[in-house]
């Protein structure tokens, strides 16, 4: 697959842009907004082993609390990303972290797998708004530096991922799944920071309306474009359908294996996590200088040997296998996202909620699947 060149605006655009400062205020506020999102998000994937055992579920009922809560994301995400790259909506932000916040009282209160299904719902819809336009947003803010900027707003909401099993282990394991209670004051610290960076985006969005609009021009014949972006999505499905399997029972295997505690388990799938995250955030960069297209195969071809030993390791050693497997899984993630960006130019959300969307959508089959 081909490197395609950077798409440029035309009518003088790159001067404007280097006009332009980087907001790096806002992009701290939406990398945090990322954060707290990500971290909620993580948390139904943390509890499993409580939910298991509360409510004697089966791995296939798991499974498909894993696809519901990617689904609500997968279906809703391209769509959201779609209309607002139409008709902008700030407010949009703070209304979608609401949802995440149903989803967590409800969670907590739940007394049926019926009643966890749908907080993973809600939690997910949150999921789905949330992505597409803090998105948008990050390349507002980056003032033309648009691979820094994704870089920042990135990096909260691995870390975010990675942090949710971490606080999971110490605030809801020893006490039950009734303290995910607690993370309702994370919701709502999300969604007065939304609410002041929706302010400035709409101002952002007024200030634009006063402005003649750049003529984005694309090289490349529609067909090629195509073909490269269902490409990139193949890598997407096969990456993901790898990555939220793991996620998904990576703690049992852990306790069932080795007689790992909870507690003990999810230390295990926060240092995976947290590998996930760094992949990530060196993986962009490492893109830049080396050739994104480099990265992606490398990524996805470079986890075979370790993930073919895994099962034959001891605990020491699946410790270091898995972090190993979760750098280099996630290490392409940017590159195919801005190499969408580049392929789709002026189609921000829409390829934001796709490409976010359709990780979670075909992560969640491949753990129902696996189930």
């Amino acid at each position: 697959m081909a490197m395609s060149e950077p798409t440029q605006p035309l009518a003088g655009a790159p001067a404007a842009a280097a006009k332009a400062r980087t907001s790096f205020g806002i992009l701290g506020a939406i990398s945090l907004s990322h954060l707290l999102n990500d971290m909620i998000q993580s948390l139904i994937l943390a509890i499993y082993p409580l939910l298991q055992a509360e409510f004697s579920l089966t791995f296939v009922q798991i499974g498909l609390i894993t696809l519901t809560f990617q689904l609500a994301s997968s279906l809703l995400q391209p769509v959201v990303g779609y209309w607002t790259d139409k008709y902008p909506m700030p407010w949009s932000l703070p209304v979608g972290m609401c949802f995440t916040l149903s989803g967590l009282v409800l969670l907590a209160m739940a007394g049926s797998f019926g009643g966890v299904l749908l907080a993973a719902a809600l939690v997910g819809t949150g999921s789905s708004v949330f992505h597409p336009e803090s998105s948008r947003v990050a390349r507002m803010a980056s003032g033309g530096r648009h691979g820094l900027a994704q870089s920042i707003f990135q990096v909260g909401g691995n870390f975010g991922s990675s942090l949710g099993p971490l606080l999971a282990a110490v605030i809801i394991a020893p006490y039950g799944k009734g303290n995910v209670a607690w993370f309702v004051l994370a919701a709502l610290l999300a969604i007065v920071v939304l609410a002041q960076i929706s302010r400035w985006y709409a101002a952002q969005h007024r200030i634009a309306k006063g402005k003649p609009k750049a003529i984005i021009a694309n090289p490349l014949p529609r067909n090629k474009v195509v073909l490269a972006v269902s490409v990139l999505l193949l890598l997407i499905f096969s990456k993901y359908f790898y990555m939220a399997s793991i996620s998904s029972y990576y703690t049992f295997y852990l306790m069932q294996k080795f007689g790992l505690s909870i507690q003990n388990a999810q230390l295990h799938l926060f240092a995976f996590l947290f590998a996930v995250a760094a992949g990530t955030v060196i993986g962009g960069p490492v893109g830049d200088k080396i050739g994104r297209k480099y990265v992606i195969w490398g990524s996805i071809l470079g986890v075979a040997p370790f993930t073919l030993v895994l099962p034959y390791a001891t605990l020491y050693w699946t410790g270091i296998l898995t972090v190993i497997i979760g750098f280099i899984l996630a290490s392409a993630f940017s590159a195919i996202l801005v190499y969408a960006q580049e392929l789709l130019p002026g189609r921000i959300g829409m390829v934001s909620g796709l490409f976010f969307g359709f990780a979670f959508g075909m992560g969640g089959l491949g753990a129902a699947v696996l189930g």
